[in-house]
């Protein structure tokens, strides 16, 4: 699908929305695993194994708020997204999981853990909790007319048991395996994408963690504390430069940042911060890349021309990855707007497709990436969508046991404000 500039110009910005959510939703909908129902990880086989039974658990929970928001804007028949959030639902009833925690991959068709790496064959504890926040915004959407399916997904939540992932010092620690039991021992430590693991942990109505873990361990990480100016923009939290993109973009597909702080950051400030300086580094371009620009910017983790990289500020190889920019929609939308404009036409109109935009390209390279993934193709019409209307962050935040969480770890926000008025 190729757009002319001129085309592309004489769109509206909502036309040119409801363009690239319709299309990315594909990627769930059309390519949704035809058994269960869930995400397969990626559309290509890059790294070896097949990716037509190899779904991704967190993928998954961002693939169910793109269906809601799918079906609220009519691009979607509102009983099939619910069917399918049902075949999920009976597909993750019977799959592996470890202590209630699934695992990172498994087969879509047995809901066997497909092993990750060589000691991560159990339950990933990260990749669980965007799972959940996809279901617990699913649950709040379905209470009023399918109230049946809304148990089933709150039976899986209570089960999941993530006082079991407890260290002895207090940290909370991402895998458990069946066979090596913690022998991973990566403690969830911030600042990175996990924010939503330690509110949910503390959320959890059963096997929930105390709030000391938050705030000894999450917000005792390496660079977790910033405080730095780069370019006129103070950055509140994490490493210089803000680090790969992704962190202000997963934790907060539900977890609505507006007005919501505690005692380290304001967090629509935190991430308006990083997105800012992600754009300007591209705009400075240091490293004299070709293509960057307003129209081209955006640095994250995404495939590349040899593998699989977590771009950044501090690792940038010429990659630019569409879901930088496009899931920073609530924070800059105006450049984000740009930059999706630039997309349709650039690199001669190959990076706008079926299933959305290609995981990535690079200017330079003259390279367009063959492969979409779920990670992130779902923050692309998630976040857009949070920035159109605020959907997923006002079902996400409707759930009661969210709210006594992030109260629980010293949060404020207005979701909670109106809570306690109502």
């Amino acid at each position: 699908m190729s757009y002319s500039p001129a085309t592309v110009a004489a769109m509206s910005d909502d036309a040119l929305l409801d363009l690239v959510q319709q299309a990315t939703l594909s990627y769930f909908w059309d390519y949704g695993h035809p058994v269960s129902g869930m995400a397969r990880e990626r559309d290509n086989d890059a790294f070896g194994y097949s990716p037509d039974n190899t779904v991704t658990t967190g993928g998954t929970g961002f693939g169910i708020m793109a269906l809601i928001a799918g079906a609220e804007r009519g691009f979607l028949v509102r009983d099939e997204v619910v069917e399918r959030i049902a075949r999920i639902v009976g597909f993750l009833e019977a799959a592996d999981r470890f202590h209630g925690v699934f695992p990172h991959f498994m087969n879509g068709e047995t809901g066997k853990v497909i092993p990750f790496g060589e000691k991560d064959d159990g339950g990933d504890l990260v990749e669980t909790s965007f799972l959940m926040a996809g279901l617990l915004t699913a649950r709040q959407w379905l209470i009023p007319a399918r109230p049946d399916i809304a148990a089933r997904v709150d039976r899986l939540w209570r089960e999941v048991e993530w006082s079991h992932h407890l260290r002895a010092d207090g940290a909370l620690l991402w895998h458990w395996s069946p066979v090596h039991g913690f022998a991973m021992n990566h403690a969830i430590t911030g600042w990175n994408e996990c924010l939503i693991t330690h509110v949910l942990a503390a959320a959890a109505p059963t096997h929930n963690v105390p709030a000391s873990t938050y705030h000894q361990s999450w917000a005792k990480g390496r660079d977790f504390l910033n405080g730095r100016n780069y370019g006129g923009v103070t950055l509140p939290l994490g490493p210089d430069y803000g680090g790969p993109l992704f962190f202000a973009h997963y934790s907060f597909m539900g977890l609505d940042p507006r007005g919501l702080s505690d005692a380290y950051a304001d967090y629509f400030a935190q991430n308006t911060a990083h997105a800012l300086i992600n754009r300007a580094h591209c705009l400075t371009n240091p490293g004299g890349f070709e293509g960057y620009g307003p129209e081209c910017w955006g640095l994250t983790a995404s495939d590349t021309f040899d593998g699989y990289n977590a771009h950044s500020p501090t690792n940038d190889t010429g990659v630019i990855t569409p879901t930088a920019a496009l899931g920073s929609f609530p924070y800059v939308p105006k450049e984000a707007m740009a930059a999706l404009r630039g997309f349709l036409t650039g690199m001669d109109g190959r990076l706008f497709g079926p299933r959305g935009f290609a995981d990535a390209f690079s200017p330079g390279r003259n390279w367009v990436a063959s492969s979409h993934l779920a990670i992130d193709q779902g923050p692309v019409v998630v976040m857009i969508e949070n920035h159109r209307s605020a959907l997923l962050w006002t079902l996400f935040m409707s759930a009661p046991e969210v709210l006594a969480g992030l109260s629980r770890l010293g949060f404020s926000s207005p979701h909670l404000d109106k809570a306690a008025v109502a």
